[in-house]
């Protein structure tokens, strides 16, 4: 499953990613754009670590993000305490292209490597970078799928690369789940608002799937 988001830059480019924001929309129209690496006082900066960026050049805007180092809920944080208005959330060569969507505190769209790339060019090439964001409906039936997750362990083992581990792998990434009303959906203290369901992406979404294979093979082969 998926729930399509772009990002629509001043110079007439769209880059699609994903996003499940559901809160206020960003105001209509295109936004002052600025990566984080250069709105920040922190070697981290570009990876919008706490109080990291400096209000004076984020208020307003909408913040590119890298991935990594923080949780993502925790940049989505930092920017909106910076008095920034929305997030692009960039994967970085670590991650590729894969796409996550997590909750966060404000609208943000997560890109892959690719698009995220693109976009920091474009504010390293422009004076006056601008963006917005387009929300599309939830997609199902997103091909290829499944495919292995970006954090999972894929094998061969680093120490006997012979040996080829794991012997089984499941998807776990943006998958539909029940979820506590006692923790936010970002799961950040921050976060005022409460779910029955959400979206997550972890090793605990891999076992419904396996735990249904192993019921379905028992079925069948009960010995």
């Amino acid at each position: 499953m998926g729930v399509p988001a772009s990002v629509s830059l001043g110079n007439r480019k769209k880059y699609r990613g994903i996003s499940i924001y559901a809160g206020p929309s960003l105001s209509s129209g295109l936004l002052p754009l600025v990566y984080a690496g250069n709105a920040s006082n922190s070697i981290d900066g570009d990876a919008c670590s706490l109080d990291s960026l400096i209000p004076g050049k984020v208020a307003g805007k909408i913040v590119v993000c890298d991935r990594g180092i923080t949780y993502n809920a925790e940049k989505s944080a930092v920017v909106k305490k910076a008095g920034g208005v929305g997030m692009i959330l960039a994967n970085t060569k670590a991650y590729g292209e894969e796409v996550v969507a997590d909750s966060y505190l404000l609208p943000r769209v997560v890109v892959g490597q690719k698009a995220g790339d693109a976009i920091k060019r474009y504010i390293a090439s422009h004076d006056n970078p601008k963006a917005t964001f387009d929300f599309g409906k939830t997609q199902l039936g997103v091909e290829p799928s499944p495919v292995v997750a970006a954090f999972s362990s894929r094998g061969p083992n680093p120490i006997t690369p012979t040996e080829l581990k794991p012997d089984l792998i499941a998807p776990g990434v943006n998958i539909l789940a029940g979820w506590s009303g006692a923790v936010p959906p970002s799961g950040f203290y921050e976060d005022t608002r409460r779910v029955s369901f959400n979206i997550i992406s972890g090793t605990s979404m891999s076992c419904p799937h396996v735990s249904g294979l192993a019921a379905l093979l028992k079925a069948a082969h009960p010995k």
